[in-house]
């Protein structure tokens, strides 16, 4: 059997020096970093991919480990344990060659014996991890652990696996990355979604505050299409939920002064121009509609304009002049059927602008599985 590499889990990443910072990075100095993540797929073989995108100076890695279900192994690079990753650079280990599994959880150790300064980070990790004094690498527990609860380095993985699998991204916002899904238990709906699916995976390349037309928390959508999509192994569907933070930011960040909104026509003309990008590569895209968020609790997101043009945006993608290959009707599956702008009370998260884990269900179960034919 013919076997390649495919992308069986993936971490979006931001900029720690952005001008306008919803979360804070930081950096690491003669610690061990343990982070999580789990595979969305499985393989004969796993690798292991670090970034260094966004960092000032090269990073240090002073020695890697990968725990797991069946493994504990020494990560090498290019068969040396140790490896500077240059600024703006990232990194693929060696392979482990031990069978993995769907669903396996990983756990990635990172010594890192200078100072990093702040660190290529992403907001909604997997899971917490943990930083600890020196060279714990082979410690089964770290010794004055502190919790760590943003992501750091873009880990992710690959999976050797038959010749053919298809993986779909989701590519987006936070309704993407899962915010305000409980931590550890995978419940995106995009990872629930690919739980329903009967062949291939879906790996999640949401940003927190990402957004279409501007770059604020993350460069714009638009701008992460080559990195983040088509630079994907395996990648040959694309699962898009972005425009939120378009309509809901500037007024959050201007508060309490009205902030300047992008037009239902501008968002129409950049969707089109990101299906028209993703088919040109030769992939199928799937839209959503742009969840509720009437009644939010963060000042100044929640306006008068920004819904009306919400809701012309969802119009059009419920219409039959879109792009895309296929609709998921995310606002549909959540919204309060008395007050539709806004979140079902047993499917928010408590501020009224996102989904917890039942919510994220009613996406993924709301979703058709035959847009998804992998």
């Amino acid at each position: 059997m013919t076997t390649t590499w495919i992308a069986a889990h993936r971490t979006a990443v931001i900029d720690p020096d952005e001008d306008f910072a919803l979360f804070q990075s930081r950096g690491f100095t003669d610690q061990t970093v343990r982070q999580t993540l789990r595979l969305a797929g499985g393989g004969e073989a796993v690798r292991i991919t670090l970034s260094n995108r966004y960092g000032k100076k090269p990073l240090e890695i002073g020695g890697a480990h990968v725990r797991g279900d069946g493994i504990d192994a020494p990560l090498t690079f290019d068969g040396t344990g140790t490896v500077t990753i240059p600024a703006g650079g990232d990194l693929v280990s060696d392979p482990v060659e031990e069978p993995v599994a769907a669903g396996q959880v990983l756990t990635v150790g990172l010594y890192l014996p200078g100072d990093t300064g702040l660190t290529t980070f992403s907001a909604v990790p997997y899971d917490s991890g943990w930083a600890a004094p020196g060279d714990q690498l082979t410690a089964r527990t770290l010794r004055d652990a502190e919790e760590v609860p943003t992501g750091h380095f873009g880990i992710g993985a690959d999976v050797r696996a038959p010749e053919g699998t298809r993986i779909a991204v989701a590519f987006g916002d936070s309704w993407i990355e899962g915010a305000a899904t409980t931590p550890g238990l995978d419940n995106s709906f995009p990872s629930q979604l690919g739980r329903r699916l009967p062949r291939g995976w879906i790996v999640n390349q949401g940003v927190s505050g990402n957004r279409l037309l501007t770059d604020e928390i993350g460069e714009h959508l638009l701008a992460r299409v080559d990195r983040d999509v088509l630079a994907v192994p395996g990648v040959s569907h694309v699962l898009i939920h972005i425009g939120l933070n378009d309509l809901g930011l500037p007024g959050h960040i201007a508060f309490p002064e009205p902030g300047e909104l992008p037009t239902a026509d501008a968002l129409i003309a950049g969707l089109t121009a990101l299906a028209d990008r993703l088919h040109a590569a030769g992939l199928t895209v799937v839209g959503s509609t742009i969840g509720p968020y009437r009644g939010t609790v963060y000042d100044g997101y929640d306006s008068e304009a920004g819904q009306a043009v919400r809701r012309a945006v969802n119009a059009w993608l419920l219409g039959e002049e879109h792009p895309f290959d296929g609709i998921l009707d995310v606002a549909a599956a959540v919204a309060d059927p008395a007050e539709p702008d806004r979140i079902r009370e047993e499917f928010d998260s408590g501020d009224g602008l996102h989904v917890n884990d039942v919510g994220a269900k009613a996406i993924a179960e709301a979703a058709e599985l035959s847009l998804l034919r992998l």
